[in-house]
């Protein structure tokens, strides 16, 4: 027999925990949900500063890398993707950012109605438990995802904005209020010393009900099609070698694998580029040819400085210093164990004339081994980055073969178009003025990489072709738009074009990139999805007068 559910949703993580919680509410709306990877038991997703352990473990981390390209020097760059309850939202650096007003305009300015920025705003508020400061008009108090503020802060931090403000850059009380640019201390999904996942805060609450049934090791395989209707979908049990199971979605199946599962499972179900799909010997279900394709991600060089005069956080996690921050953190105390990968974030702009911010940048005040991820230098130091928000540069995700279990190819194509090789060179530039502002003067000691002798445009642009990486951010591979877009995916409600009882709901239907690192636009995008899929109204569009 073949369990029967109303929905079935592929992809436990930021966006189809969220979708499992809002469609049991009811206790009566049936769901099954499905992730490929195990459930969230690892202890390094849930302590703060164990992200950096979550990058290379393959039971919690697909373990993907973008293709080798001519911009990053021929380099396969690790892509990681969370592969656990919670997804990406269980392995990423907490940060929780929104983006601005002028990107989700965009959006609805491009045919995308309802996806505007007023619109979406509500979405962004009911998920949300903003525990700190923030204008009520836009922060969110009573939803179940708890946003806070750094409880440990660096005086090398207070310096760094300190030194931004010499340069013009401002203090910004809140990046996620009124106005994003300026600088400040992030605001994290980071709870009581642990990480708030989607998992931790949307779907255990979740799991009590009889209604919602979550079957974790469940590789999807196919989308199961009656001619141009969804109606299941087909999943290897415990993984390759596994028993192949059939569940039924009586309403429809929503995926929400990411942007990289995503395109690959509509792709291997016959659902794509029609070329694509008969050259992996896939039957053509339906020519769908934007299904992987307008990828884009951030681009981000990074900088490093040797210190003198102060301490960073190089020396506190080394040794017995290091044990002596694991027992704090254990008893309760502030301690390095529970920072988040950044402490201060900033937005600025490329342009004195245009002044549109297109920029993001990042301080931590500690450096890493060139070319060793995760691994502390011997000496003080510390980190600047800096990257384009909004490259022009498009890839595409594409299967390689029939088989659910290959890994695709994923090619952002970096820095392809010469708008963003041009703008990354200014963001550099940032970075280093940045690093050397007369606040920060007294503690350099000589920049690390890519050293005093990078200084042409060609030098910079040549550095961030050979040691860029990328910041995580993949979308757009299942991009929403009008029905005159020939490379939409999904339209305004999310639906498969063409397709019934089909919705992609995660990341990939983003139309275009976001000033920000993209979980709080994912998790809005979760928010709305349900209210569409369940066929509720709209929440009503909040209207800022200042912002008119």
């Amino acid at each position: 027999m073949t369990d029967t559910f109303d929905y079935v949703i592929v992809g436990a993580g930021s966006a189809g925990c969220i979708l499992a919680n809002r469609l049991t509410r009811d206790g009566q709306t049936t769901v099954c949900l499905l992730e490929a990877g195990p459930s969230d038991w690892n202890p390094y997703i849930h302590i703060p500063a164990g992200f950096i352990k979550t990058l290379n473990n393959p039971s919690i981390n697909w373990m993907y890398e973008a293709e080798p390209s001519e911009w990053t020097g021929g380099r396969a760059i690790p892509v990681p993707r969370g592969k656990t309850l919670g997804g990406s939202s269980s392995i990423n650096g907490h940060i929780y950012n929104r983006g601005q007003r002028m990107d989700f305009d965009g959006w609805a300015q491009n045919g995308n109605r309802g996806w505007g920025y007023f619109d979406v705003l509500p979405y962004f508020r009911r998920s949300e438990q903003r525990i700190g400061g923030g204008d009520e008009t836009f922060r969110g108090r009573d939803g179940n995802l708890a946003v806070t503020d750094l409880d440990y802060t660096h005086p090398f931090c207070e310096k760094f904005i300190e030194g931004a403000g010499q340069i013009g850059i401002p203090r910004n009380p809140d990046y996620n209020g009124v106005t994003q640019e300026g600088l400040n201390y992030v605001q994290r999904t980071v709870h009581k010393r642990r990480r708030v996942s989607t998992a931790r805060a949307f779907l255990n609450p979740a799991k009590s009900r009889s209604n919602l049934t979550v079957r974790t090791n469940a590789h999807a395989q196919r989308i199961l099609l009656e001619g141009k209707r969804a109606i299941g979908v087909a999943y290897a049990k415990g993984g390759r070698g596994g028993p192949t199971i059939e569940i039924r979605a009586n309403k429809e199946v929503i995926i929400s694998g990411g942007a990289v599962n995503s395109p690959q499972l509509l792709q291997l179900s016959g659902i794509g580029p029609a070329a694509l799909l008969k050259s992996l010997g896939v039957e053509v279900r339906h020519n769908l040819a934007g299904v992987g394709e307008n990828l884009r991600d951030h681009y981000a060089p990074r900088f490093s400085m040797r210190v003198k005069g102060i301490e960073t956080l190089n020396e506190r996690a080394r040794g017995l210093r290091r044990m002596g921050e694991i027992v704090k953190y254990l008893a309760g105390a502030k301690s390095i164990v529970n920072l988040s990968p950044s402490m201060v974030y900033g937005f600025w702009h490329s342009d004195e004339a245009v002044r549109a911010l297109d920029l993001q940048f990042i301080f931590t005040p500690a450096s890493f081994k060139h070319g060793q991820h995760g691994v502390f230098d011997d000496h003080p130091g510390f980190t600047v980055a800096c990257w384009q928000h909004r490259p022009t540069s498009k890839g595409y995700v594409r299967a390689k073969s029939s088989d659910p279990f290959q890994k695709p190819a994923i090619q952002p194509n970096y820095l392809t178009e010469e708008l963003d090789r041009q703008v990354t060179i200014k963001a550099m530039k940032l970075a280093r003025r940045l690093m050397t502002t007369p606040a920060m003067q007294p503690y350099l000691a000589g920049e690390d990489y890519p050293g005093a002798h990078v200084q042409t445009d060609d030098d910079l642009l040549d550095a961030a072709k050979k040691w860029g990486n990328t910041t995580y951010h993949l979308m757009g591979t299942c991009r929403m738009g009008p029905a005159s877009d020939p490379t939409a995916v999904v339209d305004e409600q999310l639906r498969v074009r063409g397709m019934e009882r089909l919705r992609v709901i995660d990341a990939s239907i983003m139309p275009a990139m976001l000033s920000a690192n993209l979980n709080a636009a994912t998790m809005m995008i979760a928010e709305k999805g349900s209210d569409l899929v369940l066929g509720k109204p709209a929440l009503e569009p909040i209207i800022v007068p200042e912002m008119v």
